[in-house]
């Protein structure tokens, strides 16, 4: 039976080949440096070391993925030395992007997706994601660490519709509040430097168009103290717009560390006193267990001295007593001492 089989194997082969069609010979044309996987409709361009988008892609391309290429700058109108009116989704991942200039995205007017995560961004022109009305989704996962580009990307995304924006691992410390268009529905925050949402960061979600946002915030370093009061607060009555809530854990202080935040209450969460708040309950039990504590013993103590009274008070009278024999040892000697006559005869041969 496995002899059988294995007449079959050569077949399987050939009826798989066209699965991996290479790039001579994609119908369509695959560029040389990319494989038209399946069809001509997903192109995927891998570790190829492009300095530039290929020209030559086949012109019903839906999908087109360049990872781990030199890209470095997007030049306008980069894609669009043959028309793609079917490319819904890009990736341009690992792709050493820097720049994107003006209407780099030129000749894409059916772009939905578009992935730049893991790319050292430095420059983002105004207009640089223009000529693409359809964009709803944008990814820009670890994008925006080599510099601070949040006011360039708030400009580039003013004319846009987004309904999801990816920031995950930015080392973000605060909301992106400019980034937030008007209709956004998702928001990846995970991975970040984030301790807390604060109230005006807050007030920001309930402005017109955010109000049914929702936001993800794993993996962010959250600070259970008295800062934390306000998000702690919005986000037990507003748990259906935090799709992770139960999985957010306290990175501090030390005795909350790994807490579920949403098994906190927000008055619990300790202030101190550099915060200018009152201790929070927490700390308020720990000086009442103290003190509980303290009287515990204090009954202890009084129960002690009250089931052994008589022998304490056999114990005071023998020292009374012994005190007694001492003081009158002392003054009997006192006395000798103070005698003339035997002081005279003593003296006397």
């Amino acid at each position: 039976r496995a002899a059988g089989s294995g007449r079959w194997l050569p077949w399987l082969g050939f009826a798989l080949l066209p699965l991996a069609v290479s790039p001579a010979a994609a119908p369509g044309g695959c560029p040389s440096a990319c494989y038209c996987v399946a069809t001509p409709e997903l192109v995927q361009c891998r570790y190829e070391r492009l300095e530039e988008p290929p020209r030559e892609l086949p012109a019903t391309v839906h999908n087109l993925s360049i990872a781990g290429s030199n890209l470095s700058v997007l030049h306008r109108a980069a894609f669009a030395a043959r028309p793609l009116p079917d490319l819904r989704l890009l990736r341009l991942r690992h792709d050493n992007i820097q720049t994107i200039e003006d209407m780099a995205l030129q000749g894409l007017p059916a772009l939905r997706t578009l992935d730049l995560s893991h790319n050292p961004l430095l420059s983002v022109a105004a207009g640089a994601f223009a000529g693409v009305p359809l964009l709803h989704t944008l990814q820009l996962n670890q994008a925006l660490l080599a510099a601070p580009l949040e006011e360039q990307l708030a400009l580039a995304l003013r004319n846009l519709s987004l309904r999801r924006l990816e920031l995950a691992g930015n080392a973000l410390w605060a909301l992106p509040a400019t980034l937030l268009p008007a209709g956004l529905e998702e928001l990846d925050l995970r991975n970040n430097s984030l301790q807390r949402l604060t109230a005006a960061e807050l007030r920001s979600l309930e402005a017109p168009g955010l109000q049914g946002l929702r936001l993800t915030l794993g993996a962010n370093p959250l600070s259970c103290d008295c800062a934390l009061r306000p998000f702690l607060t919005w986000l037990r009555t507003a748990t259906a717009r935090v799709p992770d809530a139960h999985s957010l854990r306290c990175a501090g202080p030390l005795p909350l560390r790994g807490a579920a935040l949403l098994r906190l209450r927000p008055e619990g969460l300790a202030c101190t006193a550099a915060e200018g708040g009152e201790p929070g309950q927490l700390e308020t039990a720990s000086y009442v267990f103290f003190g509980i504590v303290l009287a515990l013993i204090g009954i202890v103590f009084l129960m002690v001295l009250y089931l052994n009274r008589r022998g304490i008070k056999r114990w005071l009278h023998n020292l009374r007593e012994a005190c007694r024999d001492q003081m009158e040892g002392y003054h009997y000697r006192y006395e000798q001492d103070a005698d003339p006559h035997r002081t005279s005869a003593i003296g006397t041969p």
